[in-house]
Formats: C-alpha cells, structure tokens, sequence
C-alpha cells in the first residue's frame, strides 16, 4: 500500500542542515497494525508526516497504491489526503468551539466534490460504535480525555479512509484510559479494516501492534 524508497526529508535551521530523516526504505501493506518506536528528536514523528503525505521527500520516492506521490503538488496531495489518511494525535486536536458532531463532521466539509455516503448518519452511527453517541452536542472542554480521543478517532473514520495515523495516541492518558485507546486502536483494524500506523515512544505501546519498525537519528535500524 505505502512504499518508501530511499526517502530523506531535511530542515534548515539557519545554515544548518538537520537531516530527521535519511534513505528511509520501507513497506506497509493494507489492513496492516504497525508501530513507528523511537525516542525523542529520532524522526519518528517526520516519518509519519512522510507517510501521511503532510510532507514532500527532500530526495527518494513514496507510492501510495503504486502511485509516485512525491512529486505532487499542496492540493493534489490535500486532495488525496482527505479521502485516504486519517490522524490521531496526541492532543486530541480538536476544535472547543465546535461540539463533538461539529468536530467530527471537519473533515467532510474540506472534501471539493460530492460525498458518497450522508455525513451526519455516518458520523452518529460512529459515534454510538465508539460510546459516545449521548455527547455528541458536548463541547471537547465538557468531556475527559478518553472521550476527547474517541471523538479524534471517530474524526478520523469519517472519510473511510485506507489509513489511520496515530501520533503517540495515549500519550495525554492514564493508563486504563490509555489501554482502552489502544484496544479500540486495534478494533480499528480488525473490525474497519483501516490500516493503522501508531507512532511512539514507549516499547510497551509498541509491543501492542504486530510489527514494530524502528528509528534512530533518523535512520532506520533493527533493533530499539
């Protein structure tokens, strides 16, 4: 489904070079429950980016379903974005002066062209699978934070995408709510069928998906 090859992604700070990512190559299948584990400033979270095309490769390739995506343009990208990856982020990301439905809905109205399916239906029915159905007109300020993360995942789901994107998910979590998450995480793939790609920091999250690919300064290594 997602093939790097060779992938750098650099930054400048000033003059400086600073290499996150260097000759990434690898391979995610559909309906695949993989983990990205790496510490703090290892790239991890720059290769998720690349993976979910929020970033462009500085050199190498990146296909998404035998497509060469690195060279396509901001709206093209967008546009593929939208309807195949969906993210989950640490902080939940969403909006408080929007209610859940509201927050949910975001990404539909993004979506240049005709939905094939009723938002608001898909959206509730959603939100009942993942228990939450009865705070739907809650403001995210007026909710735990488990709650708030099942509402980023419902958010997530609501262009069906081929991918979901999780960016170190129970992170703002205790850990009974954090185990939760990642059992609904889970549930993603199994039940939806989504591919799901959980980035993180901790051997104990990673232990949870069943292929673990590791980052270190950047490069892709074999063990963590």
């Amino acid at each position: 489904m997602i093939k790097l090859q060779n992938v750098c992604k650099s930054y400048y700070l000033g003059e400086e070079e600073v290499k996150a990512v260097c000759n990434a190559t690898l391979e995610i299948k559909a309906k695949e429950y993989v983990s990205i584990l790496g510490t703090s400033g290892s790239g991890k979270s720059t290769l998720m980016y690349l993976i979910g095309l929020l970033e462009q490769p500085t050199s190498g390739k990146i296909f998404l379903d035998d497509q060469d995506v690195s060279k396509l343009s901001d709206e093209e990208l967008s546009h593929i974005r939208n309807r195949t990856v969906g993210f989950v982020f640490q902080s939940f990301n969403l909006i408080n002066r929007f209610t859940v439905l509201e927050n949910v809905l975001l990404p539909t109205h993004y979506l240049k062209g005709q939905l094939d399916f009723d938002p608001r239906k898909r959206a509730e029915d959603l939100l009942e699978k993942f228990g939450i159905l009865e705070r739907k007109h809650f403001f995210p300020n007026k909710i735990s934070g488990g709650q708030q993360q099942r509402v980023a995942m419902v958010r997530a789901l609501i262009m069906n995408p081929k991918i979901i994107l999780a960016d170190e998910p129970t992170g703002n979590l205790d850990s009974k709510t954090g185990s939760e998450i990642l059992d609904l995480m889970e549930g993603l793939n199994k039940d939806f069928g989504v591919t799901v790609v959980l980035v993180t920091h901790e051997k104990a999250v990673a232990r949870r998906t069943r292929r673990q690919i590791y980052i270190k300064d950047g490069l892709i290594v074999d063990k963590y």
